[in-house]
């Protein structure tokens, strides 16, 4: 028995060391308080985009003009939801959006505008409405602007003036614009135009070609880096390489980050992206096949592994016994 208690010691302390370095770390000594010092519970909305985080932020913050603003801004996005949109207009609305959202890579305002080409598949409804309705409050980020005509995609609030085509060109995107994504797709169209992924050999232009002479690998690596000081000096800094983000963040964070950046770094220029859930599983499963790829087989290994140390154990157990038989 003098074993077993052995491992009893050593399976506690060990369990005791994990709680102390993981959970008890990472959230209770970096807790998220308020101006008055009290702790904010980040919580996962399910990918919901209600407007509620937004006027409890502003509600924190203490300006009740702004906490007015954002709830009459949900609330007409709210009621533009429950119109029945029709894709046929939307159709006509959306070729107004080609302009700019065409994939030729052309930054406009500091950034890239991104590829639509499944942007029903990936974003939430309520979002895209939020998004053509006033780009800044959408993606959470007002707080940059003095008056949120000034974000890149501002002049779009004078294209789509009235509810039912906001309504009519999101049933478009709902429906013609949704199919079967990828997960490299789905990463590309949501976060490439910014986040860089070295080891998938992936920059904010896209995937980096294979070039035949030196100078053309330079030429590019040049484009590369002028679209990179173009996204810094709009966004602040150069937003991070995202190749090991899956490994280096948890599952609370990450899912609670891309939902609403402000939850994690309150005044952040990242913008909420909208992703519906499902959206968020695609671009969650291109991080982790190009950050942790072995992961899945790991996974599959590990319940033998477990399952072989403990008959061995048991075998080792037996056979000291048995050599021990008639001892003290």
């Amino acid at each position: 028995m003098r074993e077993l208690k052995i491992l009893a010691v050593v399976v506690f302390f060990s369990l005791l060391t994990y709680y102390l370095v993981e959970p008890y770390a990472h959230h209770e000594m970096h807790k998220k308080v308020d101006a008055d010092g009290n702790e904010i519970k980040i919580e996962s909305r399910g990918f919901v985009y209600d407007g509620a985080a937004d006027v409890e932020e502003a509600e924190r913050a203490g300006d009740k003009e702004l906490v007015a603003k954002k709830k009459a801004f949900w609330s007409d996005v709210k009621k533009i939801s429950k119109l029945k949109g029709n894709a046929t207009a939307g159709e006509a609305g959306f070729g107004m959006c080609m302009g700019c959202h065409n994939g030729a890579n052309m930054n406009m305002g500091g950034v890239i505008p991104p590829s639509l080409d499944h942007a029903g598949a990936i974003y939430e409804k309520d979002y895209l409405i939020a998004l053509i309705k006033d780009p800044a409050m959408a993606s959470n980020v007002d707080h940059k602007y003095a008056d949120t005509m000034t974000h890149p995609m501002g002049s779009i609030k004078t294209m789509f003036t009235d509810d039912q085509s906001i309504a009519d060109v999101v049933a478009y995107l709902m429906t013609k614009k949704a199919g079967e994504v990828t997960p490299k797709e789905a990463f590309s169209e949501a976060c490439m135009r910014c986040h860089a992924m070295r080891y998938a050999k992936t920059t904010q232009l896209g995937d980096t070609p294979k070039f035949k002479h030196e100078k053309d690998a330079l030429a590019h690596k040049i484009k590369v880096i002028e679209e990179q000081d173009m996204v810094k000096a709009y966004m602040g800094k150069l937003p991070p390489d995202l190749s090991m983000i899956i490994r280096a963040r948890g599952a609370h964070f990450m899912e609670t980050f891309i939902e609403n950046p402000q939850t994690q770094l309150p005044g952040t220029s990242m913008p909420r992206v909208g992703l519906s859930h499902e959206g968020y599983e695609k671009v969650k499963e291109y991080l982790t096949e190009i950050g942790d790829p072995s992961k899945k087989h790991r996974e599959e290994v590990g319940p033998w592994v477990i399952l072989f140390f403990i008959i061995f154990t048991i075998l080792a157990y037996l056979w000291k016994k048995e050599k021990w038989r008639g001892h003290h």
